[in-house]
């Protein structure tokens, strides 16, 4: 695959992303679409396979008119003769997964991890394994709930995985939200009603994903952003409402629906829904609903099911509402103590190596190019591309024959060009890119991580519940988590730590997110260094969001040590390192604004090439 990629000019960092970067330079969808989705995921067969036989030639010629027919050739090529499992067959051993391991999430290592906990290779967490023999009532609802991921399966596909969507496929999408729209009000009836009298305090709650009201709560999510596409405000607005009236599933969209529903009430609903009768004029209800835009703020900062990372944005149209309705200021909320501050920003000047590309690259850029003319450009003109620099950090390499020691500058990435210029300053760090903070929630919350919850380990090779990276984790503990929240901001991090530690480190039991070849003692500097209140505050959020929030994390973690002795000094930062080709993702945005908002001082650094040097 990362040859294909390579051979069409497409980047990804992983499988994932390569086919959807695939599939938004294929000529048209069909042809590429079905390299990687499941057999079951399609309806129909898929034509393409045959297309390498057609004529008696292995690979269609690289002029045909379907740009998709030259790539599944290409891909035939490579792999040669392909088998396709037969369809039920491949459904059979779907089914059986989803119902052994309560997940839908296909892994090619869920056989291997059973064998290697068998041979004593990995050794796993002690927790109490709690199978239900019940999750699915009939034969019917599973066959619902396969149901129900495929049509999910389908609006992920029209709207996130191949481009802008067109308005057809919008069309589609609400065409999908009507016809689901009725089955998931009854599902809630039903599943309120299993809470209510069949679950004990949160058995459910896990539970809740393997039913299709789970998915078509998402289908009914989409669906209400459709409706915001056509102007559809009255209805967006209703049904907004009805998700956040349901407590059950995807709490975690619960900020991103009230901030949603607190900007329709700010400047649609005066237009669509009846105000008080003594609101006569426009200017009179267009104030009544601003003041209703303000009260669904407020409920959303105050519902404990909405995440952390929703606040800031509830907290500016807060500010914002009652600056324009012009609320007596002893009456104002006051969020001084969160308000963020923009990253410091810092330049480390190095020399930058360019590689000459290869004579294959040329030529066939040349022959694209049409004219014998190279458009090949350096790796450092292509935004997102790695670059190569010379570490200011010397490195002592050994000659063999004489054993004389020279001091070297060896090749690394930007990161750690600014890493070894932050140690420099005096700073102690990790390239670790969210490593840490995985590590870190690790030790800290091994034991809630791990505590007694109904249906959530279903196997005895588990490294995490199978909640974790679902908003069912945080809602299903809320008071074991704030209770070690509670703790990390009284400074007991370090206590945590040094437990885990000692009970675990010689078997190095597998843990999600644990990283054992992180130094105990740089871990305890760590804690040490790190502000109380702030280490709760990250760690909060990955206990909301762990599965959205893995990434993003600024790439360098930096801390000074603290004076054990006097009590002082100690410092932790963060920084995210920019070369000139670079720009902030969304989620490493969020992430500063966590950190900020946290008190943890976070910088931007650049990195500038203050000598290029070109190597063949």
């Amino acid at each position: 695959l990362k040859a294909l990629a390579k051979d069409a000019k497409v980047q990804g960092k992983n499988k994932k992303e390569l086919l959807r970067a695939f599939r938004r330079t294929s000529g048209k969808q069909t042809g590429l679409g079905w390299s990687g989705l499941k057999r079951s995921d399609t309806d129909e067969s898929t034509g393409s396979a045959g297309l390498a036989e057609e004529d008696g030639r292995e690979t269609p010629p690289a002029k045909a008119e379907n740009r998709d027919a030259h790539w599944v050739g290409k891909i035939l090529a490579e792999t040669g003769p392909c088998i396709r499992l037969s369809l039920p067959t491949l459904k059979l051993f779907e089914r059986v997964h989803l119902v052994f391991y309560r997940s839908t999430e296909w892994t090619e290592k869920s056989l291997t991890t059973i064998i290697l906990a068998r041979i004593a290779r990995w050794n796993f967490p002690e927790y109490i394994v709690s199978r239900s023999a019940n999750i699915f009532a009939s034969r019917s609802l599973l066959l619902e709930f396969e149901a129900s991921l495929r049509t999910q399966h389908r609006i992920d596909s029209m709207l996130e995985f191949n481009g802008t969507p067109t308005k057809d496929d919008l069309r589609l999408v609400l065409d999908i939200f009507e016809e689901v729209y009725p089955r998931w009000k009854a599902l809630l009836d039903e599943e309120q009603q299993k809470e209510d009298s069949i679950y004990a305090t949160g058995e459910g709650a896990y539970l809740r994903r393997l039913s299709p009201a789970w998915v078509y709560t998402r289908v009914v999510h989409k669906g209400a952003y459709i409706l915001g596409k056509f102007k559809q405000h009255e209805r967006e607005h209703q049904v907004l409402n009805e998700l956040l009236e349901q407590r059950l599933f995807h709490t975690s969209k619960r900020g991103d629906w009230y901030q949603r529903k607190a900007l329709l009430e700010e400047h649609y609903m005066h237009l669509h829904l009846p105000s008080p009768p003594d609101c006569k004029t426009t200017e009179a209800k267009k104030k009544h609903w601003k003041r209703m835009a303000l009260q669904t703020c407020e409920r959303g900062l105050q519902d404990q099911l909405t995440h952390l990372i929703f606040h800031h944005d509830l907290q500016k149209r807060t500010l914002k509402l009652e600056k324009q309705l012009k609320v007596p200021k002893r009456q104002q909320h006051e969020f001084s103590h969160v308000l963020l501050t923009k990253p410091a920003e810092r330049t480390f000047e190095g020399v930058r190596i360019e590689k000459s590309p290869s004579r294959n690259v040329s030529r066939r850029n040349s022959e694209q190019n049409g004219n014998g003319t190279s458009t090949a450009k350096p790796a450092s003109d292509r935004r997102g591309a790695k670059t190569i620099w010379l570490d200011p950090a010397l490195s002592t390499v050994v000659n063999e024959n004489t054993g004389e020691e020279t001091m070297v500058e060896g090749e690394c990435s930007v990161e750690d060009m600014c890493l070894s210029s932050y140690r420099a300053l005096g700073y102690k760090g990790y390239h670790s890119e969210g490593g840490i903070v995985r590590t870190l929630f690790a030790y800290l919350f091994f034991d809630v991580l791990f505590i007694y919850i109904p249906n959530v380990f279903q196997t005895e090779f588990q490294t995490c519940p199978l909640d974790l990276h679902t908003d069912g984790f945080y809602a299903a503990r809320m008071s074991e988590v704030n209770a070690r929240l509670n703790e990390i901001s009284n400074g007991e991090a370090g206590r945590l730590i040094t437990d885990v530690w000692e009970a675990h480190h010689e078997r190095k039991t597998c843990v999600v997110g644990l990283d054992w070849s992180f130094d105990i003692n740089d871990l305890l500097e760590i804690a040490s260094a790190f502000p109380a209140a702030a280490l709760s505050t990250v760690m909060k959020v990955m206990a909301q969001e762990y599965g959205q929030r893995g990434g993003g994390v600024p790439d360098l973690f930096l801390w000074k040590p603290r004076d054990e002795d006097t009590k002082a000094g100690g410092e932790v930062m963060f920084a995210e390192v920019k070369s000139e080709n670079d720009r902030l993702s969304d989620t490493q945005r969020m992430w500063i604004d966590v950190l900020s908002g946290a008190g943890v001082r976070v910088e931007l650094c650049h990195a500038l090439a203050k000598e290029v040097t070109t190597q063949g």
